[in-house]
């Protein structure tokens, strides 16, 4: 069986790492692993995908529409825009940060209001936090990736230890104490 994790965001919000980490969970808990490259404007704060598939024996990276077991978002708009992969019996696991995109920046658009609300509608399992107010009061909002990946690891599959061994090997050094306090609060979090 493969499990079926995308990675999507904004340019910059740490999406790339996040893939690091959880690639190296899925090797440390004995895994093949497939994780693709970003896709999207990266550098711009353009919508940015990744996947990490991984199982008994993964041959493509790629996850296609209706696939995706977890989603793992790191904006609310960008949850709303790759709904559509996720398969039946998925869950995705949001951040409510708002980063407007182009067409709201110069007023051609409203950024949809209600997101939460409408994808919950619609059935689907989505568990929201405001994984950037997470990582401030762990130290540093730049722990907001390892924040969303601690919101998320009981539905990820792996041992926290594995998780938290592949934080402490990607991470780098200077940042690694805020880091793993992010996602240890983010853990107790999810479990309220």
């Amino acid at each position: 069986m493969i499990k079926n994790i995308m990675i999507v965001g904004v340019g910059g919000q740490g999406s790339l790492l996040a893939s690091k980490i959880l690639g190296k969970a899925a090797m440390d808990a004995g895994y093949d692993v497939k994780v693709s490259e970003v896709h999207g404007m990266s550098q711009r704060g353009g919508s940015v995908v990744t996947y990490v598939r991984y199982g008994d024996a993964v041959y493509s990276p790629v996850i296609t529409k209706g696939q995706a077991d977890v989603i793992l978002s790191f904006e609310l708009l960008e949850a709303a825009r790759w709904l559509p992969n996720l398969k039946p019996g998925g869950t995705i696991v949001t951040s409510t940060q708002q980063i407007n995109p182009m067409p709201v920046v110069t007023g051609a658009m409203e950024y949809p209001s209600e997101l939460v609300e409408d994808m919950r509608v619609l059935g689907v399992d989505l568990r929201a936090f405001d994984a950037p107010e997470l990582a401030r009061r762990a130290g540093s909002e730049r722990a907001s990736n390892v924040a969303l990946i601690g919101l998320a690891a009981d539905v990820l599959g792996f041992d926290h230890e594995i998780l938290r061994n592949a934080v402490a090997s990607c991470v780098p050094a200077k940042a690694l104490e805020v880091n793993m306090r992010a996602y240890d609060m983010a853990v107790e979090e999810s479990r309220k």
